[in-house]
């Protein structure tokens, strides 16, 4: 597994057994779009035990393919960089360093995704394929985290720009976090001077 750091941690070797291809349609998770019936093939994971012990603690260098979802281990042999002692989450960088595409979110720290779940405030979305931009606020309940989520299952949270747009693994930032008595009002003041600030309407995908 990647790390939010950029670290490549051993999560734990898996006995794989080819069951055959999909008999129903499978929605994707991190955007809009299925997999029709037959089209993909479906696998059972089993975790074995061997090395299981260095599970999180085993970094290994993934070398320059990061995004590419399988490497053969028998054609690249992988550098061990370090065995920790015990297993450490990496720490929060902060609400203003944080970013992170949308599609890692749900893997993100325990730690992390506590802090951001009890947090409110205004974020800022970017989209890789269009370089458009869209300022949105967390106010609801589970904070920026549980807003967050509202993009990664239905790919748009509801948003009338963002689901006229194709699929896309947006990058996610914060503005600015409000304090604990802000107002649901406060917060959206706060939105409005953003979207202002960054043109957001004018030139990103903003509609109100």
């Amino acid at each position: 597994m990647v790390t939010p750091t950029g670290e490549t941690l051993l999560a734990g070797f898996y006995r794989c057994r080819y069951l055959g291809p999909s008999t129903e349609d499978r929605i994707w998770p991190h955007a809009e779009g299925i997999d029709l019936a037959g089209t993909c093939d479906i696998y059972d994971l089993t975790l074995v035990d061997d090395l299981l012990d260095l599970s999180g603690r085993l970094v290994i260098d993934w070398g320059a393919s990061e995004r590419a979802w399988i490497q053969r281990a028998d054609n690249q042999n992988k550098v061990v960089l370090e065995i920790r002692t015990v297993f450490q989450e990496p720490d929060f960088p902060g609400f203003e360093r944080f970013i992170a595409p949308l599609s890692k979110i749900e893997g993100l720290p325990l730690s992390w995704r506590t802090a951001l779940s009890n947090s409110r405030g205004v974020y800022l979305l970017t989209c890789p394929k269009t370089k458009e931009q869209y300022v949105g606020a967390a106010y609801g309940e589970g904070g920026f985290y549980g807003r967050w989520l509202a993009y990664v299952h239905g790919g748009h949270g509801g948003n009338v720009a963002l689901r006229s747009r194709d699929p896309s693994d947006y990058q996610v930032s914060i503005l600015e976090v409000a304090g604990s008595a802000a107002t649901f009002e406060n917060i959206i003041g706060m939105e409005d001077l953003w979207k202002r600030k960054l043109q957001s309407r004018e030139m990103g995908l903003n509609r109100n």
